[in-house]
């Protein structure tokens, strides 16, 4: 299988660019720390940090399950952008710790992962493609509307990071 964690990470440094545009649209509006953080699209939805921790999540936990290693646990109590960017470089850091060589023979591995209280187990190439990859750019795909949809100006190459 293919060593996802560079494509992880391009899309991490991309969301934490973006993070850093709403913090320069904050501080020009005088608007307090927490407050871009507590934005959502619409009420029902999660706000921002969670969709910015989830994002996080499934990158994190799609390249220790595929490669063998324990997925670690962060604590979800970011309330602020700087909190959020350190989440993102968390990431990133643990990521990167991932030798490619631990991707080998993946495709041949069983993924099971807790959600909605129950237990699902995947083919670790329907878990990456059909679960994990998706899952991933949903909630990147919302924290960056979520921003734009609140006056950020952001484009499509800050979401690609081109």
């Amino acid at each position: 299988m293919q060593n996802p964690v560079p494509f992880f990470t391009h899309s991490l440094h991309a969301l934490s660019k973006i993070l850093a545009k709403a913090e320069a649209y904050a501080q020009a509006k005088s608007l307090k720390p927490e407050v871009i953080p507590q934005l959502r699209l619409i009420a029902d939805m999660l706000p921002l940090w969670r969709q910015v921790t989830i994002a996080c999540d499934h990158a994190k936990g799609a390249s220790a399950r595929l490669s063998g290693m324990e997925v670690p646990s962060f604590a979800d109590t970011e309330t602020t952008l700087a909190e959020l960017q350190d989440r993102i470089a968390k990431t990133i850091a643990f990521i990167a710790t991932v030798p490619p060589a631990a991707f080998e023979g993946a495709e041949n591995r069983t993924i099971t992962i807790k959600a909605g209280g129950r237990d699902l187990s995947f083919p670790a190439v329907q878990y990456y493609h059909g679960y994990a990859v998706p899952n991933f750019y949903f909630h990147m795909s919302t924290a960056y509307n979520i921003l734009r949809a609140n006056g950020v100006e952001v484009g499509k190459t800050d979401f690609l990071g081109a």
